[in-house]
């Protein structure tokens, strides 16, 4: 009689994974890529706590929340977004680049479509989950490589720092560091009340923690202030760190019964915007993690379009379960930087997400105090992109600077995408390169001229 022994067998596992991943190849082995999969998870944990409090508009005040997602249920539905995304990005594309909820597009659906717009936060998961498909079609035709040499690079770096300075902006909003005011529209709070404190103190431990280039410092950061709250008495103690699994139901499938409401005008710009975030946004951190592993082959990505297509149907994924869209994380640099060279560095951060599903006592501790620093030090990651941009010629340093300036000052993600891309032909063509820009980029900026004097609702 045949006994199953269980080294044999987690030898079989192992050896199975190796050679899927083809870790010889590669260069690694099973230990490493482990290692490397926490180390990502470690660096992007984050995500599992800020999501639900900028979706739930839980900083905006009691009238702004009433408007945002249900906070526990987005918990669930984040968790499970990230699992998936990672998973289908290790298993199918075989990179070491996890996925979850991205970082500025949460700060676009809730602030700028529920709130700036009044569109209601069923509607804009309808429109992720649009944003998704039409995702899978571009990644799967070659329209897809079409769309990414149509828009400028200035263009494209402009819109990640804009993102990143109104994430930033938020969280100094949410910390109370920045108010608003009558005369000056935003002044410097004074700083004394304890919740600012609190903030403050953890936006100083995230600072010091990411100049050591400490690994997982944003999640760090958000544990000593959490901490620092308790020990405080500014943050009650959970009665528990484990528990069950919050509900899903009450955000998941709820995009499907709200698609008949996307033929306006204001949701076509919103789905765009979405659309063009998310893919220029994974494109570009595609291939900066792949470069910092090595894999890039004669300045192009093996697999390119098996990545896309993963990002792509992760979107399509997060809108169904009930959260914005899904998208490669930088922080996936870290698993690199510990060694992660396969796919088998995603599945385990898949895993480790859908681990983390068992943690949501622990929303209660994580207050806007405790987010507000991971916002502010992500707007200052997203704004490295402004050296990638030539300041030195004005036809394209315009555009670009229209673009992140207006994100924050008409606190809308898409308005700044807007503006900057109605520019862009302007000062290009004035300079005499008309012959340079992609006609899809006059088509867009005509779009984009027509919506706002034709369709934008006033206010």
């Amino acid at each position: 009689m045949y006994r199953f022994v269980p080294g044999r067998i987690r030898d079989y596992a192992v050896n199975a994974i190796a050679r899927y991943f083809d870790f010889d190849t590669l260069g690694t082995n099973f230990r490493t890529e482990s290692v490397a999969g926490l180390t990502t998870f470690l660096s992007m944990a984050y995500i599992l706590f800020v999501n639900p409090s900028v979706l739930s508009l839980a900083s905006a005040g009691p009238e702004a929340e009433a408007l945002g997602m249900p906070r526990e249920a987005v918990f669930t539905a984040t968790a499970l977004a990230a699992a998936f995304g990672s998973l289908v990005m290790g298993l199918l594309a075989r990179f070491p680049i996890a996925q979850a909820p991205g970082m500025g597009l949460n700060a676009f659906f809730a602030f700028s479509v529920v709130l700036g717009m009044g569109i209601d936060w069923q509607t804009a998961l309808a429109g992720t989950f649009v944003s998704g498909l039409i995702f899978v079609a571009l990644s799967l035709s070659r329209i897809r490589q079409r769309i990414i040499d149509a828009v400028a690079p200035e263009l494209k770096h402009a819109v990640a720092a804009g993102i990143g300075l109104f994430i930033a902006f938020i969280g100094l909003q949410n910390a109370g560091i920045v108010l608003d005011d009558d005369a000056l529209l935003v002044r410097l709070a004074p700083l004394t009340t304890p919740e600012t404190l609190l903030a403050i103190f953890g936006l100083a431990v995230t600072l010091v923690l990411m100049t050591l280039r400490l690994t997982s410092a944003i999640f760090l950061g958000m544990v000593a202030t959490a901490t620092a709250g308790i020990v405080t008495g500014l943050i009650e103690l959970p009665n528990h760190i484990v528990g069950q699994v919050p509900d899903v139901t009450p955000v998941a499938g709820v995009a499907l019964t709200r698609l008949d409401e996307l033929f306006t005008a204001n949701m076509l710009v919103v789905i765009a915007t979405m659309l063009f975030v998310d893919f220029f946004d994974s494109a570009g951190t595609l291939m900066g993690v792949a470069r910092q592993a090595g894999l890039i082959r004669d300045n192009r990505l093996p697999r390119a379009g098996r990545a896309l297509f993963a990002d792509a149907l992760a979107t399509t994924a997060s809108g169904l379960i009930g959260t914005s869209s899904t998208t490669a994380y930088i922080e996936s640099a870290s698993g690199v930087a510990a060694g992660g060279r396969s796919g088998f560095t995603a599945v385990v951060v898949g895993v480790l997400f859908l681990l983390a599903l068992f943690f949501s006592p622990l929303l209660a501790v994580v207050t806007s105090a405790v987010t507000a620093p991971a916002l502010i030090v992500v707007g200052v990651l997203m704004c490295a992109s402004l050296k990638q941009i030539d300041w030195e010629r004005f036809e394209t340093a315009a555009p670009a600077f229209v673009t992140v300036l207006m994100m924050p000052l008409t606190y809308s993600i898409a308005t700044g995408i807007a503006l900057g891309f109605i520019v862009y032909p302007l000062t290009m063509a004035a300079a005499g390169r008309a012959r340079d820009i992609n006609p899809l980029m006059y088509a867009l900026a005509v779009i984009f001229l027509g919506y706002f004097v034709f369709l934008r609702p006033a206010g």
